[in-house]
């Protein structure tokens, strides 16, 4: 439950944007600090927050961060300006910074016998995988049939019903031995992941080649690189070097940069696809993703099911190809396509890829992790996949409006003969080359990442059983 109100707020208030932004009087340039203000600290501090659940107890830093969620979401709901919002949003990817590395440090220390933990990983790799499309309807369903504001307030209950039931049925863990915290590390971890993200946001405002975006770029690599340098170094490091440089533990990162990258092709573009050149309303487009929702919690109960006797290797390589191919499919795309016949196959084809590579993709990046190391491995899941999705969005409507832009410019001259159809004709069609363009880039990062898990991934008695026989001892309390 908490990981779903973690992946529906990185969603759910994209289709309420034009709502709020009236409604708080928001500028355009402004209004993308409604989605940016929560992936900038979301993604910035992941880190630290999974080290913090790890020393100082990951059912009180869940619990921590349930009650702040919820307090955050009510200070959004009832935003009478902008700033308001903001910071809102700021202190929501605050607490979630916390809240998502000790949920899923928690199931890996909670479950510890193989197919229990893999179906644990089938309910969260579901979540993880189908929240994005589910926020995208509940979004639709609430913008239209209630207010903007219930995009944010609807975290409330939940949280609570969760903080209610994880009181009772969650049990207290924390790492045992060193649990000194690398305050060098996490300054620079945090601000190299900040400039990082925000660099890519710059871009995708600003162009890959302004002043402002290479400078933040830049000084990511520098800050990073500092960070790793440390790191290497310190008696007590934020990220242990031996989290990262595990093979099969580095390929599910790279993994997961990738799809969060190439995912968001679909889901970016398909919104504005179904919106504005199909028509749709905010509340239809969000129905529209339903197949999407589930076939990938169907997936990942199969996931779950035969990762033990599997393995991760096959269910990843297979569930990376049928995200290509349904990638691939929506390049078809123009002004006349149909719903059935030319997006939902694309739909059931991605869902059950994804599914099929989130449920190995969790067990895979923990797979082994001593007790100590659990909840940093757990945030690297997430901030991998907040990189990647930032990268995705940057790089994917860069490529988009350059495309727009290069059509719109070759197709000018006989355009102009049709007056102002022509004109109005053009446009529809050049955005449907910028869309086919983008999911071609897409399935590029799609297809680059089945290729990472073909020949870097092995299967091991390790990640057969989701566990290693090197792991430290679990500490329950």
């Amino acid at each position: 439950m908490a990981q779903l109100m973690v992946v529906l707020d990185a969603t759910i208030v994209n289709i309420a944007l034009p709502s709020a932004q009236q409604a708080l009087d928001i500028s355009t340039a402004d209004r993308q600090w409604i989605v940016t203000a929560y992936t900038l600290t979301f993604g910035g501090l992941l880190l630290l927050g999974g080290r913090i659940a790890d020393f100082f107890g990951r059912k009180r830093t869940f619990l921590i961060g349930l009650l702040g969620f919820a307090g955050a979401s009510a200070l959004g709901g009832a935003a009478v300006n902008a700033g308001t919002l903001f910071a809102a949003r700021g202190l929501q990817g605050l607490f979630g910074a916390l809240l998502a590395p000790a949920a899923l440090s928690l199931i890996t220390v909670t479950f510890t016998e193989a197919r229990e933990r893999a179906k644990a990983f089938g309910v969260f790799g579901g979540i993880s995988g189908g929240g994005a499309a589910i926020g995208l309807l509940a979004g639709g369903v609430l913008t239209e049939y209630a207010d903007w504001r219930w995009c944010l307030l609807v975290n409330i209950p939940i949280a609570v019903f969760a903080f209610a039931a994880a009181i009772p049925l969650v049990r207290e863990s924390k790492a045992q031995g060193d649990t000194r915290y690398d305050i060098p590390g996490a300054v620079l971890a945090t601000a190299g992941q900040v400039a990082l993200v925000y660099g890519f946001t710059k871009a995708a405002t600003d162009s890959w080649s302004s002043g402002v975006t290479i400078a933040w770029l830049a000084s990511a690599v520098v800050l990073l690189g500092a960070f790793l340098f440390w790191e290497a170094r310190t008696a007590h490091p934020l990220l242990p070097l031996r989290v990262l440089f595990d093979r099969n533990r580095g390929a599910s990162y790279l993994v997961s940069i990738l799809l969060g990258a190439g995912m968001l092709g679909m889901f970016l573009f398909m919104t504005f696809y179904l919106q504005q050149t199909m028509g749709w309303s905010a509340l239809k487009s969000g129905v529209a993703y339903m197949p999407f929702s589930g076939g990938i919690i169907v997936a990942a109960i199969i996931a779950s099911r035969l990762l033990p006797r599997t393995g991760p290797k096959v269910l990843m390589s297979v569930g990376g190809v049928l995200a290509t191919a349904a990638m691939i499919w929506l390049t078809r795309l123009d002004l006349g396509s149909s719903y059935t016949v030319d997006i939902l196959p694309a739909f059931v084809a991605m869902s059950l890829g994804m599914g099929l590579v989130f449920v190995p993709l969790s067990s895979l990046a923990l797979s082994g992790v001593a007790n100590h190391d659990a909840g940093v491995a757990s945030a690297m899941v997430n901030t991998t996949q907040q990189v990647g999705g930032s990268l995705g969005t940057a790089l994917l409507n860069t490529i988009f409006t350059t495309a727009v832009t290069g059509y719109v410019t070759d197709h000018a001259a006989s355009a102009a003969q049709g007056g102002a159809a022509g004109a109005q004709l053009l446009q529809a069609h050049a955005a449907i080359h910028g869309y086919n363009v983008a999911f071609t880039a897409s399935a590029v990062l799609l297809a680059i990442a089945t290729v990472v898990v073909i020949v870097m991934i092995r299967n091991s008695s390790a990640t057969t059983a989701t566990t290693s026989p090197d792991a430290a001892p679990v500490h329950i309390g």
